[in-house]
């Protein structure tokens, strides 16, 4: 539930910003800072830590020991550091091309944005074995407990958000790409499948590497599948 509010709040915050800035060309570009720097605000940089932590750990060519070794180093490096400020960019990027179409085509872009790439790492959980420090763990819990009816329980959230934005949409009118339901559902699915593919590249990535994850990978995978999202969904419009 908290985390749920810390997704509306910054939804919330960023269309309220839409809403009170002037019509400009850079009104977007603002909302889309601002909206990302509350979300990792909020979030306390939970997964981009996991993201920088990945990058240092298996950006170069080193052995499996070795990098989970330098993915326990709390210090970020250089190839941690560039992956966090590429992706943020790209994250801004991507959000104000879609405000520029449209603001609440922005702002149901952070929404699926946020529970569908919060999904993905689930099925890492369930189905790949977790080869980090579990003792001091922040997935330690998820790793050693996550069901198939958990899993089943994340993803039926996921599909009633999906529904929820596809219906909800249409009941007021929503006029993002000036379509039907049909059309915004086909641009839900560009997120999807683009989202998907993000997920299969990196669990291929983790198990060659890793023969497995640790709590960076899932973070790592989150942003990935976040900005995957949002460039499927502009693509499919």
């Amino acid at each position: 539930m908290a985390i749920l509010l810390t997704f509306l709040m910054q939804i919330g915050m960023s269309w309220l910003l839409l809403l009170l800035l002037p019509e400009t060309p850079l009104a977007p570009l603002v909302v889309a800072v601002l909206g990302t720097a509350a979300g990792v605000l909020l979030t306390g940089a939970f997964h981009e830590d996991g993201l920088a932590d990945v990058a240092d750990g298996l950006g170069g060519a080193l052995g499996r020991e070795r990098a989970l070794l330098i993915m326990k180093d709390s210090r970020v490096g250089a190839f941690g550091a560039i992956a966090v400020a590429l992706a943020l960019l790209a994250k801004v990027a991507l959000l104000a091309l879609l405000g520029s179409i449209s603001s609440e085509l922005m702002c149901l872009a952070l929404f699926l944005g946020h529970v569908v790439s919060r999904t993905w790492p689930l099925l890492l959980i369930r189905f790949m074995p977790h080869v980090g420090d579990l003792a001091g763990s922040k997935s330690k819990p998820l790793a050693e407990t996550l069901s198939l009816g958990a899993l089943c329980t994340g993803l039926l959230w996921c599909l009633l958000a999906l529904a929820l934005a596809v219906f909800g949409a249409e009941a007021n009118g929503f006029s993002a790409i000036d379509e039907d339901a049909l059309a915004l559902s086909l641009s839900i699915l560009g997120g999807l499948i683009a989202s998907g593919l993000a997920f299969v590249v990196m669990a291929r990535w983790f198990w060659r590497r890793l023969q497995g994850f640790t709590g960076d990978c899932l973070g790592a995978t989150q942003q990935m599948c976040e900005l995957a999202f949002y460039l499927g969904l502009a693509l499919a419009l």
